[in-house]
């Protein structure tokens, strides 16, 4: 079932991303327990709710905590929510889909108050967790897992890629743009869908190639698969491949040495922060931080929502365009996608979640 974040999102937004820093440096009370209670009964009832008697989990898929995207995002809210409340965090990096038991069952039995799944492709590992541990609280971003002590978030990726792709389609000098995807699942074929929408919406005449890598974390997949595409004749390129994508930038920045101007857009994150404004045109921001940061809190407020499902998208601040697009995109082409953003929140625009043929 669904359920659309409050008005209290924005204000835990604004709290989480300016508070993103450094761990705090405070020892962690474990709350009393009888010697039958399990741990992850322990965990569901902390000595109080000012934070400092929680534990927290990350657990990666295999794009791992450094990705310069979407874990790496999960983490930063995991940390801003440290400095808030004392909690203690901690994430466990997944080097194969194998870990991903073992590693969300390690935060369980160690009694965490809240365990999260970062990633499409945790879905079926913790639902298996989920079920055998049913006093324990779980989270997941980017999939639905049915259980009633696992709170799910997903995405309208499709909205916030339909802006970033009106601003392809008016930026391109060649009107061929390319697209990166990483795995072939649901999420991404989101991104896909909404970017082609909105490259058509202002530019029918360009021409979308796509290419799927199969992988979150090849770099040097992600510079082959830009390099065939700027070969092609594209000058603009959108990833949605989490590390993968890091070598759709590195390709961009070696041509950019040799005098060759090429765009990528980025994805989750402000990418230009990274990368640079040389080779980023912009980014299309998917507010994990905000997401996992949210929930995390609703934890310690004693407010956890078990068994609901959240989807975040341009109405909700789920998912947008970074203030930083303004160095590269005309002041034009933003008052477009403002003008198209409007559209999409008013239902006037219903951006299609899986590419049409």
């Amino acid at each position: 079932m669904k359920k659309v974040l409050s008005t209290a999102l924005m204000a835990v937004t604004v709290t989480a991303m300016a508070l993103t820093g450094c761990a705090a440096k405070k020892e962690e009370t474990k709350p009393a327990a009888s010697p039958a209670a399990s741990p992850a009964a322990t965990a569901a009832a902390p000595a109080n709710n000012t934070g400092k008697d929680f534990k927290i989990g990350m657990v990666t898929d295999i794009g791992g905590v450094n990705d310069k995207s979407f874990n790496q995002s999960a983490w930063e809210g995991l940390k801003g929510l440290e400095k808030q409340t004392g909690a203690k965090v901690k994430n466990l990096e997944s080097k194969s889909d194998a870990d991903y038991v073992p590693n969300l069952n390690q935060f369980v039995k160690d009694g965490y108050n809240l365990t999260w799944g970062i990633g499409f492709l945790m879905g079926d590992a913790l639902k298996t967790v989920a079920t055998q541990n049913p006093n324990a609280k779980l989270a997941i971003i980017d999939n639905v897992v049915e259980a009633p002590n696992v709170e799910s978030v997903t995405f309208s990726e499709q909205e916030g890629s339909y802006l970033v792709g009106v601003v392809a389609g008016l930026t391109t000098k060649s009107n061929k743009i390319g697209f990166v995807g990483g795995i072939d699942i649901p999420v991404i074929k989101r991104f896909e869908a909404g970017f082609i929408a909105g490259v058509k919406a202002v530019n029918p005449n360009a021409k979308v190639q796509i290419n799927y890598t199969g992988a979150f974390d090849k770099p040097d997949l992600g510079k082959a698969a830009a390099a065939t595409i700027y070969n092609d004749g594209a000058d603009i390129i959108f990833h949605a491949a989490g590390s993968t994508g890091n070598g759709v930038f590195n390709e961009a920045k070696d041509r950019a040495k040799a005098g060759k101007k090429v765009w990528v857009i980025g994805v989750d994150k402000d990418q230009s922060l990274e990368f640079g404004d040389d080779v980023t045109l912009t980014s299309m921001l998917k507010r994990v931080d905000t997401a996992v940061a949210r929930v995390s809190k609703d934890v310690v407020d004693n407010k956890f929502q078990g068994g609901k499902t959240v989807v975040l998208g341009l109405k909700e601040d789920g998912v947008g365009l970074p203030e930083t697009s303004k160095k590269n995109v005309s002041a034009d082409i933003l008052k477009k996608v403002d003008e198209y953003k409007a559209k999409i929140i008013s239902g006037e625009i219903k951006v299609p979640a899986t590419p049409t043929p």
